[in-house]
């Protein structure tokens, strides 16, 4: 009964300071590389994924009209 007590007790894993930790890094790798690429670049990557997006929506719609 007491292992059961000592189970609840323990924190967690990854402790709450580890995960932002690991948030932080992640958003300052991503700003770093952001920083790399000049804006008109990252306008069309975002451009051109939204058509790719499009594209494969209209796949899907295909699919479901065709079953």
């Amino acid at each position: 009964m007491a292992e059961k007590a000592k189970a609840k007790e323990q924190p967690a894993w990854p402790h709450e300071d580890v995960r932002v930790h690991i948030r932080t890094a992640r958003n300052e790798m991503r700003e770093s590389i952001r920083s790399m690429f000049p804006p008109e670049f990252l306008e069309h990557r975002r451009a051109a994924r939204r058509e790719v997006l499009l594209a494969v929506r209209s796949l899907i719609d295909h699919a479901i009209e065709r079953s």
